[in-house]
């Protein structure tokens, strides 16, 4: 069970493997966490405690996007060929290939605070898929922290 997080003071990304209790110090500014043994639920943030989070598709979103528009650019070309079963196999077997990455990619739970991504913990029903409301209510908090 991996976490990805950034160091609460000096924000330096860091990466963590859970499974029992840890101390963590950043290299950058020696600030110190210490992770206890968490639930593979994950009821709460490990890094900020926080009880709210969600879960999403652990892809990189730049690269399901960039074979989408790829797919896109090329059937442009193929319907301009006047080859319109190549336009219709490309983009339906991206669509396919897109819907296999997407039953094949596990998800990622991330803290609506911190931003901490957690990878090989199992989704419970307590985490929801990303809701903007809350996002936004803790983007305004951040905003408001960093203007004190």
């Amino acid at each position: 069970m991996h976490v990805c997080f950034a160091c609460p003071l000096c924000e330096r990304p860091a990466r963590l493997l859970l499974g029992v209790s840890t101390d963590w110090q950043c290299p950058a500014c020696d600030h110190r966490l210490r992770f206890e043994a968490v639930e593979p639920a994950l009821p709460v943030c490990a890094v900020c405690g926080n009880k709210e989070l969600y879960k999403k598709k652990d892809f990189p979103h730049t690269l399901g996007m960039g074979i989408l528009v790829a797919a896109c650019v090329v059937s442009f070309f193929t319907y301009g060929w006047y080859e319109k079963w190549l336009t219709w196999a490309l983009l339906i077997g991206t669509f396919l290939f897109d819907g296999i990455l997407h039953f094949w990619v596990g998800d990622a739970i991330v803290c609506y605070r911190c931003h901490a991504h957690y990878r090989g913990f199992q989704a419970a029903d307590a985490h929801k898929p990303f809701e903007l409301t809350i996002g936004e209510r803790y983007r305004q908090e951040q905003i408001r922290r960093e203007q004190l």
